[in-house]
């Protein structure tokens, strides 16, 4: 994914004059052929995360579009302030992509992880969020949002899904079960450990690469389906950040549709560990044993 959003953030550059890039040396040495074409626009402010938002807002100020990129714990959690300052409350945007995802890092320390990225943007105004669960789906991600002026999340991973699917923002259906079946949702690359833990089960499967805004309609399409079997309908979102970010959205959305509906994601306790991603990963209970333990237990 990062390879990919390298490539679409420099045709960006070279085709839209009102595209900039603001780096805090993260990538630096990736966008070294792009910044000798496009020195004004291209600009690494070294390892000052906050000032590289703060560039951006003015950037923005001038009716550029900025890309701003970091790991998502210097991007999001380092410079939550400037992003509250610099870009919302002056009403400007700018695209943040951001690579290590929640523990994708985690051969660096807790320094490098970044779970509670989304839980800190949704206190703050307005902002799409793409969580993309395969390198081809970045693309047109990245183009769409750098066509307008709003404030846009785009969190890359290293982990990936068997292959890209359509979105645009709806939630789309990988898997239907029978009349009444439990749904389960998917964010970004949680598809593939989902479709591997509910094998055998008979449930319907959603995806979304935009868990900002929700797809709400279609959210309530899939549970309205499953509960008019005359129960109320079991609704299990999945998310690869914290656990429970997108609680209070899901309630709102299924308000007069009864359900009941647990939420995965990553577990809120430090586990003060290096590892791997899938050690991580299996640690969370998001691996598909995890997942299967949780879902059954659930559904029971």
């Amino acid at each position: 994914m990062r390879d990919t959003f390298v490539n679409t953030a420099s045709a960006l550059l070279d085709d839209d004059p009102r595209t900039a890039v603001v780096l805090a040396d993260i990538s630096a040495s990736a966008f070294a052929p792009t910044a000798r074409r496009h020195p004004d626009r291209v600009l690494n402010v070294g390892i000052r995360e906050q000032l590289m938002v703060g560039v951006a807002g003015g950037l923005a100020l001038t009716g550029l579009r900025p890309i701003v990129h970091s790991y998502a714990t210097f991007a999001v959690d380092r410079a939550y302030e400037q992003l509250k300052l610099d870009l919302d409350h002056q009403g400007v945007g700018a695209v943040v992509v951001t690579v290590g995802a929640s523990y994708d890092g985690a051969s660096m320390g807790r320094t490098h992880m970044s779970p509670g990225d989304v839980a800190l943007l949704d206190t703050l105004t307005d902002w799409t969020v793409h969580v993309p669960g395969h390198p081809a789906e970045v693309p047109e991600l990245l183009r769409a949002a750098a066509r307008h002026d709003d404030r846009v999340y785009v969190r890359l991973s290293t982990q990936v899904n068997e292959g890209p699917l359509p979105g645009a923002g709806r939630l789309a259906v990988v898997r239907r079960g029978s009349a009444g079946a439990a749904v389960v949702v998917a964010v970004g690359p949680m598809l593939r450990p989902v479709l591997a833990a509910v094998a055998g089960l008979d449930v319907t499967v959603g995806y979304t690469h935009t868990p900002r805004p929700f797809d709400v309609v279609g959210l309530r399409e899939l549970v309205g389906a499953a509960s008019s079997a005359g129960t109320p309908a079991a609704v299990v979102l999945v998310e690869p950040y914290l656990a429970g970010t997108s609680s209070a959205l899901l309630g709102t959305a299924l308000g007069g549709v009864p359900h009941r509906s647990l939420s995965l994601g990553v577990g809120r306790t430090d586990l003060r560990r290096y590892g791997e991603p899938a050690d991580h990963a299996r640690w969370h209970g998001l691996d598909p044993a995890g997942l299967r333990r949780s879902i059954s237990a659930f559904l029971g």
